[in-house]
This record gives C-alpha cells, sequence and structure tokens, in this order.
C-alpha cells in the first residue's frame, strides 16, 4: 500500500503540472490572439475572412464608360488666315460705290464696282455683290435722261435733285450753271435754297441777294417761298429783301 501511495503521489503532480502547463499555453493562445484581433484590418471580420473593401462615392466607377468609348479631345481651334493687303483695298473701293449708289450717282458707283472686279478677281466675296450693284447702276442710268448741257438745263437737274433729297448733286449742278452763266438769277436763288437746306445760311443769304439783285421780281417770291425758311429766321433776311435792283449784262443785251 505504501508503494501505491508513492506511485500515486507523483502521477498527481504531473498531471497538475500537465495542467498548469496547458493553461499556460491557452493564456499565451489568448494573448495572440488578442494581438491578431487588434493588428487585424478594419474590413477583416472575426471569422478572418477577408471583406471586400467599401468604395467611396468618388473613386465609384459605376457609369463609369470605357477607355475606348471615350470621344477623342477636340482640336483647337485654329485662327483664319490673315488677309492680304489687297482685300481691304477692295472692300474700301466697294463702300464707296455703295456711297454712290445711295447718292444716285449711279455712273460714278458703277466705275468703282467695276474696278473692283478688274482689279480683284480673287476676292470672291466681294464679286457677287459687285456684279449685283454694277447690274443695278447700268440699268437705272439707262433710265435717266442724259446729263445737262446748259445752264437751263442744269438748274432743273439741280431742282429735280432737291426734291430727291440729293443736296450734293444739286450743288454739283449749280455750280457748273453758274459757272457757265454767273448772272443767272433763277441758279442764284436755287443755290440760296440748296445751301438753306444745307444750313450755309450766310452763303444762302448772298446768292439770294445776287438773285434779287439780277431780277426784283425774286424778292416778292423769297416772301412766300417755304424752300426759304431757314434763311427767313435770319436776322439780315430782311436786309436782303431790300436789296436794290443792279446792273444786268442781259437786261443790257436785250435793250441792244
Amino acid at each position: 500500500m505504501a508503494k501505491q501511495r508513492r506511485s500515486t503521489k507523483p502521477a498527481a503532480k504531473k498531471a497538475r503540472s500537465v495542467k498548469r502547463v496547458g493553461k499556460r499555453k491557452v493564456a499565451g493562445a489568448a494573448k495572440r490572439l488578442v494581438k491578431a484581433v487588434a493588428r487585424r484590418p478594419a474590413n477583416v471580420k472575426k471569422t478572418g475572412t477577408p471583406v471586400a473593401p467599401r468604395r467611396s462615392p468618388a473613386r465609384s466607377t459605376r457609369g463609369t464608360p470605357n477607355k475606348s468609348s471615350v470621344a477623342p479631345p477636340l482640336a483647337p481651334a485654329q485662327a483664319p488666315p490673315a488677309r492680304k493687303p489687297g482685300f481691304y483695298e477692295a472692300v474700301a473701293i466697294y463702300e464707296r460705290g455703295v456711297q454712290a449708289l445711295q447718292r444716285h450717282d449711279f455712273k460714278t458707283a458703277a466705275d468703282f464696282f467695276r474696278t473692283v472686279l478688274e482689279r480683284y478677281p480673287e476676292e470672291r466675296e466681294l464679286l457677287e455683290r459687285a456684279r449685283l450693284y454694277l447690274r443695278v447702276c447700268e440699268r437705272e442710268t439707262e433710265r435717266q435722261p442724259p446729263p445737262p448741257k446748259t445752264p437751263a438745263e442744269r438748274v432743273y437737274a439741280a431742282t429735280v435733285a432737291l426734291n430727291s433729297g440729293d443736296h450734293s448733286g444739286a450743288l454739283d449742278h449749280l455750280k457748273s450753271a453758274l459757272s457757265d452763266d454767273p448772272e443767272s438769277d433763277h441758279a442764284h436763288y436755287i443755290m440760296a435754297v440748296a445751301l438753306g437746306m444745307r444750313g450755309r445760311v450766310d452763303e444762302g443769304l448772298n446768292h439770294l441777294r445776287n438773285a434779287i439783285a439780277l431780277n426784283p421780281d425774286n424778292r416778292g417770291l423769297a416772301r412766300q417761298d417755304p424752300d426759304l425758311d431757314r434763311l427767313r429766321d435770319h436776322a439780315t433776311f430782311r436786309t436782303v429783301l431790300d436789296t436794290p435792283a443792279g446792273p444786268s449784262r442781259r437786261r443790257a443785251r436785250a435793250r441792244r
């Protein structure tokens, strides 16, 4: 019995030592598990199965077209080619033709349009318009009567130009008429009307004075003529009406 007791005590000690060793191993394993869990990424479950990372909205690729379907970037717009000096010259001549056409000076306008067609055939943008306006000028020139030749015809042409609003053309006709016949009272009178419409009051009053001096009948006509309203507002208008009749070469010739 004594031997048996001896044999049982070491066995118990051995069992207790085994149990102690097992507890140490379990405690060490538990610590290592805790550390492993602490080091585990947030996207890994406790079971150890990896979980797909969450994608932020900014990095989401949903609805993003493939590289093959994306249109290539547009090439930068190229600047228009520089204009040649001849282009601006052609435009300047063309504009002068349009201005003459607006004044109803069809002959001068036609000359400008012909210049554009002859000198600048490479400017296609202006050629079609120049041809169109040239046809208009040629058609209107054919309709117009022949240019006036005598002073009386020029005065009549000036009156027609004034009625159509062409003051510049009227002045040109009257200057030619007075150059040929400086003592034409009718030319002086119509010149006074034309200058008054242009606002050149002093010059108009001088021509009205000459018209009354050459023909006193113009005095009564000037008092009631509405075409002289701009001259009538001037302070010296009444003085001009009192202008005495002067010598006239036409009267002297008539007496002879």
